[in-house]
């Protein structure tokens, strides 16, 4: 004999929520969702609540979302979760959309703008209201497939050449002059810049920063050499550093375009018997987690990126709810953290 079914949840609706706390079904709709309960008085919005939980109501999103037209669902798509860069974006994103009342969808997508597509096209399939991308390369086919199809998204960290979304990034020219800055005041004049990919905004902007912070003190191209990395990853930037070494071997400082990538010059430097900062000076970007706690500690320039989530959420709730809203990019002020992987070089030049 099948087993019988114990313990079926017994469905509330908004009516019986209405009945026991002696309001119409309308006031308790606007008491339980975030984004309306300012337009009830906080003692019925209390009433509302207790009597809610009371009674063991839980909202039915499937009947929201007919009666509605949206889904209260918002996809982020990240190119690897694992990257500790992502945690407080997701965090300050996550927390600004849950209370305005939306549910939060998280993809770890790669590269592979392939997948990607196809990624957002099941989302779509689930009725999600809108994305955050911090996928985007410079000229992004997933970019365009959003404005295709008229799907509300908002590019975070990564922006792209063109401006068809709003975006919310740092200022990467700025926080390459401050790396610049801080090691021409200590004395260096050979400078040398590990950047990221190209295909990147960060990587292309932050290389164009280094150039121009370099040029504003007065040092050619010759003093400031550069190598790509393939990736923003530890193993990339030790690729890039054996290669920089080999070619500038006079250099007294570097400074990354990430923090992976700086910590990928670190185990070169190990592996070539060299000492940071007595031999060569190291800047990283970014501010990741626990940069504080290698050794050397290392200097970089800290990203909002907690402030850089809230906003782009910010920004996906104004293109879901209203019309018409201007395409336009917030762009964060860096700041530059002094730690122990930066010094004076041991010889002036």
């Amino acid at each position: 004999m099948a087993p019988t079914r114990k313990g079926k949840r017994r469905i509330v609706t908004l009516k019986q929520v209405a009945e026991l706390a002696g309001v119409h079904a309308s006031t308790v709709s606007r008491a339980l969702n975030p984004s309306t309960r300012s337009m009830v008085m906080p003692a019925v919005v209390e009433r509302v609540v207790k009597a809610a939980n009371n009674l063991g109501y839980r909202p039915d999103p499937v009947a929201a979302s007919l009666r509605t037209g949206r889904s209260a669902l918002v996809g982020i798509l990240v190119p690897d979760i694992a990257n500790t860069v992502f945690a407080p974006i997701l965090s300050g994103a996550s927390e600004r959309l849950s209370a305005q009342g939306y549910s939060v969808i998280v993809a770890d997508v790669g590269n592979d703008e392939s997948r990607q597509i196809e990624l957002v096209t099941g989302l779509m399939a689930r009725r999600v209201d809108g994305l955050i991308l911090a996928t985007v390369s410079r000229d992004d086919p997933l970019v365009a497939y959003c404005v295709e199809q008229d799907l509300p998204a908002v590019l975070v960290n990564r922006a792209e050449t063109q401006s068809r979304l709003p975006a919310v990034v740092s200022d990467d020219a700025l926080g390459m002059k401050l790396a610049v800055d801080h090691l021409v005041e200590l004395g260096h004049r050979r400078i040398a810049h590990l950047a990221g990919p190209a295909r990147h905004s960060t990587g292309f902007l932050r290389r164009q920063g280094f150039t121009a912070a370099m040029a504003a003190r007065g040092l050619d191209a010759a003093a400031a050499p550069c190598e790509s990395a393939d990736a923003f990853s530890r193993d990339a930037g030790a690729a890039a550093m054996r290669r920089l070494l080999d070619a500038a071997p006079g250099i007294t400082a570097v400074v990354a375009a990430n923090d992976l990538l700086a910590l990928g010059a670190y185990d070169v430097l190990h592996e070539r018997g060299l000492i940071c900062p007595r031999d060569i000076s190291i800047v990283g970007h970014n501010d990741m987690p626990l940069v504080d706690m290698v050794e050397p500690a290392l200097t970089t320039i800290r990203i909002s990126h907690r402030e850089m989530g809230r906003q782009s959420a910010d920004l996906l709730q104004q293109a879901i709810e209203q019309q018409d809203v201007p395409v336009r990019t917030i762009v964060l002020p860096p700041q530059l953290v002094v730690r122990r992987s930066t010094a004076a070089p041991r010889t002036s030049g």
